[in-house]
C-alpha cells in the first residue's frame, strides 16, 4: 500500500524519466491513488508515463470524476486505446458515469466485438446482475476431454476475467455444468469432461438484483456465478470484486439515507453545492415535520405555564424515544439488506423485539420515574408517574415503528432504507409529546391535581 510518505516521496521527483520508473515499481490500484490527488494539470502528464497495459489497469481504479478529466485531457487515440482494453464491465460502469454525448462517441470508437459486448451490458437495467457481469469468461464445450480443455484455456482464456471456473454449455450456449480449474487439474487427461464437471450449476438470471446475486454468492462461497438469459443461455458471469463493490455501495446508500442524504453516494469530498443538493431537500422535509410537532404543542401553552418542569422533562422524550428507534430500525434495515430475514418473517421478527423492548422500557421509565422525581416540587410528584408510563409506551411504540416501517417497504418492492432516522425521530417526538401533555392536562383538568 502506497503511504503518504510515499506519495510526498513521488511528488518530490522532478525527473519525469525517474518518476516512470517510481510509478513502474507500484502496483495499478497505488498508481490509481496518486495520480489522482495531484493537481488536474499534472494527472495527464504523470498518466502519459505508463506503459499501455498498466495505464488501462490504473484507469480502471480512479475514481469517476478523474476518469473524466483524463477523458477530456488525453488525445482520441490514447482514449481509444483505453477503452478498448477495459474489460467490458468495468466499461460500461464508466460509460454510466459519463455524460450520454461522451458515451455515443467514445462508443463508436470501440471495435465492433467491444462495442457489442459494451452495448449488450448497458441494455441491462441498473441494479441487474446483467449490469456488473462480464462476458470475459471460460466456455467449454460439451464432449471435451479434460487434456482438450486444459489445451483450449491455454490458448484461448489466458486473458479473461478469472479461469478458476470453466462452463459447459451446448451448442445452443445453453449452461449444462460447471467444471472448477482444480477439477481439471487433478482429474486424467482422458477423462471426459462431462463425467468431472458438476451437474449442480448455481446461477443467476440476467434480472436478479444485484443484492439477491451478492447473498448467493455468499451463501454458496462463490468467487464467480454464471448469469444466464430467460432461455437459459449463458451471457456472462459476476465475479467477487464487482460484488465487493455492490455490497460496499449498498452499504454506504442505505446509511445515508438513514441519515437524510438523498443521493446515496455522496463522500467527504464532494463539491459544496453537491451536499447542499442531498442534505437540503431531507432537511427542509423533515423541518416541515417538526412544524406539525411544534404546532401539535401549542395548545397546550396554559398546561406548560402551570407546570413550568415538564420544560425540563420533555426534552428526555424526544433524544431516548428517537434512539430507541433508530436502533430497532438500523437492525431491522441491515437484517433485511443482507437475507437474514425477509417480510414472512415480520411476526417473529416484532415479537423478539417487543420482548426486548419490554426490558428496555421497564429501565427507561423507571429512570424517568427517579429523575423526574428529583426535579418536581413535592405537590408535583404525581407528574413523575406520568412521565414514566409516557416514556414506558413511548420505546414500546419506537420498537414497533423500528420494526414495521422498513419491513412494510420491503413489501412494497421498496427501499426499507428509506425509513431514515430523522423521520423516525420526529414521528417518535410527536407521539411522545401529545401523549404526555394529554394525561398532563386530563389530570390537571378531570383528576384536579395540584400543580
Amino acid at each position: 500500500m502506497l503511504t503518504q510518505e510515499g506519495k510526498v516521496c513521488l511528488s518530490g521527483i522532478s525527473d519525469l524519466n525517474n518518476l516512470k520508473t517510481g510509478l513502474s515499481e507500484l502496483l495499478p490500484v497505488d498508481v490509481g491513488d496518486y495520480i489522482s490527488e495531484l493537481p488536474e494539470e499534472k494527472r495527464a502528464i504523470a498518466f502519459r508515463l505508463l506503459s499501455k497495459d498498466k495505464a488501462t489497469a490504473v484507469f480502471e481504479y480512479m475514481p469517476p470524476d478523474v476518469r473524466e478529466d483524463l477523458i477530456g485531457s488525453l488525445h482520441a487515440g490514447q482514449v481509444g486505446q483505453l477503452l478498448e482494453g477495459m474489460r467490458p464491465d468495468d466499461r460500461a460502469e464508466l460509460f454510466d458515469e459519463l455524460p450520454a454525448s461522451v458515451v455515443r462517441r467514445l462508443i463508436q470508437d470501440l471495435s465492433p466485438a467491444e462495442r457489442q459486448a459494451t452495448a449488450m451490458i448497458l441494455g441491462y437495467p441498473e441494479g441487474t446482475a446483467g449490469r456488473v457481469m462480464t462476458t470475459e469468461y471460460v466456455r467449454l464445450r460439451q464432449g471435451l476431454t479434460v487434456a482438450e480443455a486444459m489445451s483450449k484455456i491455454r490458448l484461448d482464456d489466458r486473458d479473461k476475467e478469472t479461469i478458476y471456473y470453466a462452463y459447459v454449455t451446448d451448442n445452443n450456449r445453453k449452461l449444462c455444468q460447471v467444471v472448477s480449474l482444480r477439477q481439471l487439474l487433478f482429474s486424467l487427461p482422458e477423462a471426459k469432461l462431462q463425467d468431472v464437471a458438476s451437474d449442480r450449476v448455481i446461477k443467476v438470471h440476467t434480472d436478479t438484483s444485484q443484492e439477491e446475486t451478492a447473498q448467493v454468492m455468499k451463501r454458496y462461497d462463490l468467487i464467480a456465478v454464471p448469469v444466464v438469459d430467460r432461455e437459459d443461455r449463458l451471457v456472462g458471469i459476476v465475479t467477487i470484486d464487482d460484488m465487493v463493490d455492490v455490497m460496499e455501495e449498498q452499504a454506504t446508500e442505505d446509511i445515508q439515507r438513514m441519515a437524510g442524504v438523498t443521493s446515496g453516494d455522496e463522500s467527504s469530498l464532494s463539491l459544496p453545492l453537491e451536499k447542499l443538493r442531498n442534505r437540503l431537500p431531507w432537511l427542509l422535509g423533515i423541518m416541515c415535520l417538526y412544524i406539525g410537532a411544534s404546532s401539535s404543542i401549542s395548545p397546550f401553552q396554559a398546561t406548560i405555564a402551570r407546570l413550568p418542569v415538564m420544560a425540563v422533562i420533555m426534552p428526555l422524550f424526544s433524544n431516548t424515544g428517537g434512539t430507541v428507534g433508530i436502533q430497532a430500525l438500523t437492525v431491522t434495515v441491515r437484517s433485511l439488506g443482507v437475507g437474514d430475514v425477509t417480510p414472512a418473517d415480520t411476526l417473529k421478527i416484532l415479537q423478539r423485539e417487543l420482548i426486548a423492548g419490554l426490558g428496555t422500557a421497564l429501565s427507561l421509565g423507571t429512570t424517568m420515574v427517579l429523575l423526574s422525581l428529583i426535579w418536581t416540587k413535592p405537590e408535583e410528584r404525581w407528574v413523575s408517574v406520568v412521565a414514566g408510563t409516557v416514556m414506558f409506551i413511548n420505546t414500546l411504540v419506537a420498537v414497533t415503528l423500528g420494526t414495521l416501517l422498513p419491513i412494510g417497504l420491503k413489501r412494497l418492492k421498496l427501499d426499507p432504507a428509506l425509513i431514515s432516522g430523522p423521520l423516525v425521530t420526529t414521528m417518535l417526538d410527536t407521539i411522545g409529546f401529545i401523549l404526555f401533555l394529554t394525561l398532563i392536562t386530563i389530570s390537571l383538568n378531570v383528576l384536579h391535581l395540584s400543580a
